[in-house]
């Protein structure tokens, strides 16, 4: 690419949106503003190594994506990002570097053009890759985060610090397995992806380009859906030799076959919580993209139908005089050839055939593991439910006869507590008559005072009635004594009244 066309490229990347990369400090913990990137603000624990750099990759003045970077390799260890989204039409790609990575001391903020940055930035190339390491070479650019997943009209995800190389067959697969993946798997089972986190890296090889860029040996996806009450997590690894299919594994097992065994998500995205039936719809997409891309292998190797004009005829002397040849060997040309075409279409034909008929055999085969993992995991599920379910009951067994034995023992202690108060309501009535029989002569010597007393009130009572009724007598005798003698007209005269 000459001068002019950089120059060029620059200018239309100046019109277009002002991009940022703002490297995060070594002593941060995480990705500064772009934490919102990883489940639960975490960035993956364990895959960060000394000489990483943090990279909050921004867009016009917002963050758009973080990515761990390392220097050493020229190239990303991840790209972290959420809500992935068709990518906007009718963009052309502009390649794009960070001068940070190279020049800390630099004044430029901003993700620039390579062309601009000759001039501007030193050192330039001397820790991350260049345009100019692609040229010439059999690899491509290939993003971690790709672009026809982001809806980011100012193409952050086109900074040299999100690609690895991948040649061109890789790259288009595993574009191919991203989109289709996202599209059909991952977001339809996410609540339309309001709520997945999704992480892609590389894991570096031994293997660079221009003993400068470090070829992946192999690139990796690791999703995690936050749905309350109902997310999941699901791994996936593509390798960049053999021509493999996309693999689908655990998260868990991901982070084995990645360097330090890291933890990607937090508590392993809930993993108490995940659900199950929506991770079996997304296997059931996965496998569907599996055949698809073993479909595209297959019509990829299938070589094309040899020439019927064979390759000797060029090596043949030039034909014999007329006068040579001869009227039967003309016959015998004429008549063979309708059979040498028919044997020909007649082969191309058996061979399309068993081509078809092997496919389909093995489709079918396939739908039948299919089938057969799906009753085998319906017959474990069951299973495991029906022991769970025993093992619980068995489990409650003893508590509940231990119960039984506390009520038993609590109705024998009532029985006993009734026995005794029948007991000693027996056994009182005897005793409160000998202790009313041996107070009998306490109350009896207790009661002879009040008794003597009550008689002397008694005597002394009499003796006054008897006093009381004498003088009562008496003075009325007199009074009837004097009313006679009133009567019958003497009349007594006293010389002293008071005397009478």
């Amino acid at each position: 690419m000459g001068p002019a066309r950089w120059l060029a490229l620059g200018s239309l990347l100046a019109l277009g949106a002002r991009l940022e990369g703002r490297l995060v400090g070594e002593g941060d913990a995480g990705f500064g503003e772009c934490d919102r990137f990883f489940y639960a603000g975490t960035p993956p624990a364990g895959l960060a190594a000394e000489g990483h750099v943090k990279i909050c990759q921004r867009s016009a003045g917002a963050a758009r994506f973080a990515t761990l970077y390392s220097p050493a390799d020229r190239g990303p260890v991840f790209s972290a990002f959420r809500d992935p989204r068709p990518a906007p039409a009718g963009k052309e790609p502009h390649w794009l570097v960070e001068p940070q990575i190279d020049d800390p001391n630099s004044n430029l903020e901003e993700v620039i053009n390579e062309a601009d940055a000759i001039t501007t930035v030193d050192s330039l190339g001397s820790k991350q890759a260049l345009t100019t390491d692609y040229l010439d070479s059999d690899y491509q650019r290939g993003q971690l985060y790709p672009f026809s997943l982001s809806n980011d009209l100012h193409m952050a995800t086109f900074a040299l610090t999100n690609a690895v190389p991948m040649t061109q067959t890789f790259q288009e697969r595993w574009y191919m397995n991203l989109n289709s993946l996202m599209d059909r798997a991952l977001t339809p089972q996410c609540g339309g992806g309001n709520h997945l986190y999704i992480i892609t890296g590389a894991v570096p090889s031994d293997v660079k380009v221009k003993d400068r860029v470090t070829i992946p040996k192999f690139v990796w996806l690791a999703a995690c859906c936050a749905v309350p009450g109902g997310g999941w997590a699901m791994g996936f690894v593509k390798h960049t030799t053999g021509g493999d299919v996309i693999e689908d594994v655990m998260v868990k097992e991901l982070e084995k076959l990645l360097p330090s065994n890291p933890q990607l998500f937090q508590n392993n995205c809930g993993e108490t919580e995940q659900d199950t039936e929506k991770m079996k719809k997304i296997l059931e997409m996965v496998n569907q993209v599996q055949d698809e891309e073993r479909m595209v292998q297959s019509k990829e190797t299938t070589s094309a139908v040899p020439s019927t004009r064979s390759k000797r005829s060029a090596l043949q002397p030039p034909e014999a005089p007329e006068e040579r040849s001869s009227l039967l060997g003309n016959l015998i040309g004429f008549i063979a050839t309708p059979f040498i075409k028919l044997s020909q279409l007649i082969c191309c034909l058996v061979v399309g055939i068993l081509k078809n008929t092997v496919y389909v055999l093995w489709y079918a085969a396939k739908q039948v593991i299919n089938g057969i993992e799906s009753c085998l995991y319906h017959l474990g599920s069951a299973t495991i439910s029906y022991f769970l379910a025993i093992g619980e009951e068995l489990a409650s067994i003893p508590w509940k006869v231990l119960k039984v034995i506390l009520k038993i023992i609590r109705a024998i202690l009532r029985i006993l507590c009734c026995l005794l108060k029948v007991v000693c309501r027996i056994l009182g009535i005897p005793v409160r008559v000998l202790v009313d029989v041996a107070s009998f002569p306490v109350y009896t010597m207790g009661a002879i005072p009040i008794v003597c007393k009550d008689i002397a009130v008694g005597l002394g009572g009499a003796i006054s009635l008897l006093f009381d009724t004498a003088f009562g007598t008496m003075g009325g005798l007199f009074q009837v004594v004097f009313s006679v003698f009133k009567r019958i007209g003497y009349k007594v005269t006293f010389e002293n009244s008071g005397e009478l």
